[in-house]
Formats: C-alpha cells, sequence, structure tokens
C-alpha cells in the first residue's frame, strides 16, 4: 500500500475516441492499444481428458471467479504430456488467465495469477497473457476485462457454439483498451485492490459464520438446549441420537403438501408475484426483487396464494431438494416445478422445519432419495415421508431464533459485500476511463 494517501481529481482535458464499437472520452494524454500491443505472449493451455492424482494441477473455469481471483476449492490433476514441453504451460506470478471457452454468461472471467499453487499448469480453455513491462500491468489488463464482462462485450463477440461459446485469439487481440501511464496504472489498480481486499475480507467473514452455522445447527438438531438424557432412534435410515422428549415425525405428518401452479413469468406487474426456483438463494432466502409476475384468476390465486411461514421445495433440477422460507405475507403464489410445505400441526414452528431443511440430517436423505430417480427429481410423497427430529415448540422456537440470529448476520455481511460491490464498479467506471485521475 501506499504511505501518502490518494488525490482523487476530475479530469476536463478529454479526447472523444473509439472503444470496441463505442465512442468514450479518455484524458487526452492517454493512449489506445490493442491487447497484441501490451503483451508478450498469448498461449492457450492444453486439453486433458485424465486424472491423476500423482500429476500435475491444471487450472480450469471454474477456477476462475467474475471478480477476477484465481480460487482454489475444487481443482484436478493430471498426467504431465508426454508430447508437450510442460515448462511451456506452467504459470507464474503476473500471469494473465483470460477464459476463452465458458456459457455465454461466464466467457471472459479474467484473473491475475499470485502463486496460488506452485508447478501448476491451465486448460485449453484458458489463454495465458504476459504483459510488456514497463508498459503495462497485469492488474490494468484484468480490471478492463472485468469491466468489459461487465458491460456484457464478451457477449457480442462471442463464437457461439451448443451449450457454450468462445473468443476467438485474434478477436481477444485486438481490442482495444485506454493506456494511461505506467505510474498512473499501478495507483488505480492500488485503489482497486484496496477494494478488493475488503471484500475478500467480508467473504472470509461470511465463510467463517456460515460454518458456525452448520456447527450450530447440526448440534442444536439432534442435541437441543441443555439436555442430559438421550435416546436412540432411526431416523430417515440412520442410528441417531436425540433427547428423550423429542419425537420423531414425517413431514407429511406436520403439514400439507401442494405442487404450484403454472403459468408464463412476465416482467410486467400484474400486482401477484410468481415465485420460481431460480428467485431461491442457495441459503434458502428467496431474493424478492427479483420474483417476476404472472396473471392468474381470483380462484387459482386463492388456492396457490404464498403466506408466512410457507416452505417450498425445488422439484426437478440440479438444485431439486432446496427449500426456501416465505418470511413475510406478500401477494405472490408459486411456479409448478415448487412444492410448497404448508405446517397444519400447532406443535410445529414453521421456522424450525425450515432450518431441518438446511441441515445435513436432510440433505442426506433428500440427496439419497434424489439420485434414485431417473430424472434425479422429488415429488410430494418422496418428502411428505421424510422424516424430522421435533422437540417441544418452544425449544423449536429457542433453537429457531438462535439459527435466525446468526442468518440475520450473515445477510447483514451480504449486504455489507454486495455494497462494496457496488462501489468497486462504479469506481472501476471512473477510474478506467480517466474520468476521474490518481495521483
Amino acid at each position: 500500500m501506499s504511505e501518502a494517501p490518494f488525490t482523487f481529481y476530475r479530469e476536463t482535458n478529454l479526447k472523444e475516441v473509439e472503444l470496441n464499437g463505442r465512442k468514450v472520452e479518455i484524458p487526452k494524454e492517454w493512449e489506445v492499444v490493442k491487447v497484441d500491443n501490451i503483451i508478450t505472449e498469448a498461449k492457450p493451455g492444453f486439453a486433458s481428458g485424465k486424472r491423476d492424482e500423482n500429476g500435475i494441477i491444471q487450472l480450469r473455469m471454474n477456477n476462475i471467479t467474475t471478480d477476477g481471483r484465481v480460487v482454489l476449492d475444487q481443482y484436478l490433476k493430471v498426467p504431465i504430456p508426454k508430447n508437450k514441453n510442460i515448462n511451456d504451460y506452467l504459470l507464474k506470478p503476473g500471469d494473465v488467465l483470460f477464459n476463452n471457452t465458458n456459457s455465454v454468461d461466464l466467457l471472459g472471467k479474467s484473473a491475475v495469477f499470485r502463486g496460488e499453487c506452485e508447478f501448476c499448469t491451465y486448460s485449453n480453455h484458458i489463454t495465458r497473457l504476459r504483459v510488456k513491462e514497463g508498459v503495462t500491468i497485469p492488474e490494468w489488463l484484468v480490471y478492463n476485462f472485468i469491466r468489459l464482462w461487465q458491460m456484457q462485450y464478451f457477449k457480442q463477440i462471442a463464437i457461439r457454439h451448443v451449450g457454450q461459446a468462445g473468443i476467438r485469439k485474434t478477436d481477444l487481440l485486438n481490442i482495444k483498451l485506454p493506456l494511461p501511464p505506467l505510474e498512473e496504472q499501478k495507483k488505480i489498480a492500488e485503489v482497486l485492490r484496496t477494494i478488493d481486499e475488503a471484500i475478500q475480507a467480508v467473504d472470509e467473514s461470511i465463510a467463517k459464520m456460515e460454518r458456525l452455522k452448520r456447527e450450530t445447527m447440526e448440534r442444536l438438531l439432534t442435541r437441543g438446549i441443555n439436555h442430559t438424557r438421550f435416546k436412540t432412534v432411526e431416523l430417515n435410515g440412520r442410528k441417531v441420537e436425540i433427547p428423550e422428549e423429542w419425537e420423531v415425525v414425517e413431514l407429511g405428518e406436520i403439514g400439507k403438501l401442494q405442487y404450484g401452479y403454472t403459468a408464463s413469468a412476465m416482467e410486467e406487474d400484474t400486482g401477484v408475484k410468481f415465485l420460481r426456483i431460480t428467485d431461491i438463494a442457495e441459503s434458502g432466502r428467496i431474493l424478492w426483487e427479483r420474483v417476476p409476475y404472472c396473471e392468474i384468476s381470483p380462484e387459482d390465486y386463492k388456492k396457490y396464494k404464498l403466506q408466512r411461514g410457507d416452505i417450498v421445495f425445488a422439484r426437478i433440477g440440479a438444485t431439486a431438494g432446496k427449500a426456501g422460507f416465505v418470511d413475510k405475507d406478500v401477494d405472490g403464489v408459486f411456479a409448478s416445478y415448487l412444492i410448497r410445505l404448508r405446517i397444519t400441526r400447532d406443535t410445529a414452528d414453521p421456522l424450525f422445519v425450515f432450518y431441518f431443511t438446511q441441515s445435513p440430517l436432510y440433505w442426506d436423505t433428500a440427496l439419497r432419495i434424489r439420485d434414485a430417480q431417473l430424472k434425479k427429481g422429488i415429488n410430494s410423497t418422496m418428502l411428505s415421508g421424510i422424516q424430522i427430529p421435533l422437540p417441544p415448540l418452544p425449544e423449536q422456537k429457542q433453537i429457531a431464533e438462535i439459527l435466525r440470529t446468526i442468518d440475520e448476520a450473515i445477510e447483514a455481511k451480504r449486504a455489507k459485500r454486495e455494497k462494496l460491490e457496488r462501489m468497486k464498479k462504479a469506481v472501476m467506471e471512473k477510474l478506467l476511463t480517466g474520468e476521474i485521475r490518481v495521483r
């Protein structure tokens, strides 16, 4: 980090230039260059369909995030190819990784490799770029690529195939970028890196809280609060210890399951929200701001209307079994690919039941049921038979409140992250075009 604080000022001495089909204004002293002018190498990786635990780490498109990081949550090791000089494909800190093949929405993800792994290489779906020292820095290239990705520029120049899309090497090299003096590039990168570090710190805090939630959930949903006497019961085919006062019930015994309404989603506000699988976050939070609308008759609306405390399950697709919790009264209905569970037993708390659907106890069963089906789906009969440990109602509410408090802390952190992301995007727009200068 710089010892002296940055000084920002608005640039007024501008010139109009053409950048990738758009007229933009940049400072008069800045240049416009093609990617090809500021790099020494653009080299795709090699394909490998084989795996080798004793082989070499090969970074793939899932190892590059949309915000410019290399992540190694999951990685593959492949055999060292015999027909290639592996030294030609080894990564070194400062390499720019450009994702040249992916779905059309993710195409163009980019990151600076900072030595996240030793002796590692990259697949043919990634192009390695090495910049000219003294002309530009890797971060300048990557931040500009991120901005172009946010503007969906890579979608415009993509070559589309069935199920995926690609960027030709010639099109990549012909991309035009604004180029400030080197020292200004470094200062801009430092400003943006400061925001990135703040985002990363929030991410680490969220991950820590989510681990706390998982551990707390697993303990509370089987051991309860301040219990000393336990019994062994069978729960969905597993032997589990739960407090003596608890019972084991099936979801179908404590609530009513119902399939959703068939309609077309609409952007036009009809007054009735139309909840879909894709509107449910992995955490079970419903993203109401994204939920579209639908047309529905008064009779059907009454039948499918959502209410606070409803739990909805995805019944098909890769996320079949995922549950969402309706945390407020809303003028809305749920789509046909969802199944609603409405708790009808007065000794069961809807929020407690929802948290059970977020636990390993639930997912172990749901995945086993789902994967046994030809189409990998879940129906109401299957859900109805899933067993849940049920404490007395006051304890259910206590457990749900503890987990809700953790969730609220996580959501506050997520909101902070979203705010930082918006700030980064706005700052990038100003600094990468020179509208705001830094010295």
